[in-house]
């Protein structure tokens, strides 16, 4: 079996707020294997940015660990440290802010190629750099070179953040919501470029979204965590995942991806929410934490304690009270329907 190349082992973050300490991420343990896609999936607020800030390095676990190619990076020398933070790279959300004004493309790629001495002079550098910018599908480069962010459109502004993120020949790449601020047509063009990197250079992506129709598309080969208010939820496959989501919240995400087939729309099931309103992190409800919100509430169960993350087959985890039971009773959970569902208990305690 290959060994993950990160895995997240327990993490957990807390914040110190005027309204009282939040705890931001919880026990959250998940493995990321060499050259594979892990997407983060989650309403605001639901700690997969935070996941993604401890796993790059950037923003200390209060307990848990990151551990990287088998090296908890909390133990990490200086060097060692430096070459981790090389080999794991990122890309933020907002093209707008990520590039210095002042600097043209060709200074802001060359310049980690010539601090980290990378290549042996500005003309490599410069070469090295018209080498980045082809591979990012910014062609012909040299009429990008001596740009300035302000001359680009968001989408150019963010291949050449990706370009940056590919300067030191990273194993890893962080993408935060990276394709969340362009308009769709550039949002598939993005992924491509992306999912082509992955295929010729390797690239391990844990890729940060709140839309399920964009790891549809991007992570259909790797796996799905499906986060909410801190807590990882549901994990698996993501074509399981999406064509047959367990837990409520994500059966809820699912139900709302867009489909171009009418009667696939037609088909889904409807699942409708007890409330729209996600619960805050200073005041979580007891019990699971989803409960206030789900269709599927019961009781004297999920009002009493938060279920743990049990594996349920096929590579997946899940947790919930209310389903894992009915699987493990040998139920169709996905049939019938939710008020047929309904229907069927009242009858039967009739």
């Amino acid at each position: 079996m290959t060994e993950p190349i990160m895995r997240l082992e327990h993490l957990q973050r807390d914040f110190d707020t005027k309204r009282g300490k939040i705890t931001a991420v919880h026990n959250v343990s998940l493995d990321i294997a060499p050259g594979s896609i892990l997407c983060l999936v989650g309403e605001s607020g639901s700690g997969k940015t935070t996941v993604a800030r401890m796993a790059g390095g950037l923003l200390k676990p209060t307990s848990g660990d990151v551990v990287f190619e088998g090296h908890n990076i909390a133990g990490m020398s200086k060097d060692e440290f430096k070459a981790y933070r090389q080999a794991v790279q990122i890309i933020h959300q907002d093209p707008y802010a990520s590039l210095n004004p002042i600097h043209t493309i060709g200074d802001t790629l060359r310049a980690p190629l010539l601090h980290h001495k990378m290549v042996s002079s500005r003309r490599a550098a410069t070469l090295k750099v018209a080498e980045l910018l082809e591979l990012v599908d910014l062609d012909p480069p040299e009429n990008f070179i001596t740009k300035y962010p302000h001359q680009l459109s968001g989408g150019q502004r963010q291949r050449v953040s990706i370009a940056r993120a590919l300067t030191l020949n990273p194993r890893m790449i962080i993408a935060d919501e990276s394709v969340s601020m362009v308009d769709v047509s550039t949002r598939v063009s993005l992924l491509n470029t992306m999912l082509k990197l992955r295929q010729e250079l390797g690239v391990t992506f844990l890729f940060i979204t709140h839309d399920l129709a964009v790891v549809k598309y991007f992570g259909w080969e790797g796996n799905i965590g499906v986060m909410y208010v801190g807590e990882l939820i549901e994990y698996g496959p993501t074509p399981q995942l999406i064509g047959r989501p367990v837990h409520p919240y994500t059966r809820a995400l699912a139900a709302a991806i867009p489909e171009a087939d009418p009667d696939i729309t037609r088909g889904k099931e409807k699942l409708q929410l007890r409330s729209l309103d996600i619960p805050s992190l200073v005041n979580l409800p007891k019990g699971c934490v989803f409960h206030p919100r789900c269709t599927y509430f019961e009781e004297g169960l999920c009002d009493l304690a938060m279920p743990p993350l049990e594996h349920i087959g096929e590579g997946r985890d899940v947790a919930c009270f209310v389903m894992v039971r009915d699987l493990k009773e040998g139920k169709d959970i996905f049939q019938p329907t939710v008020p047929e569902r309904k229907k069927d208990k009242e009858g039967a305690a009739a």
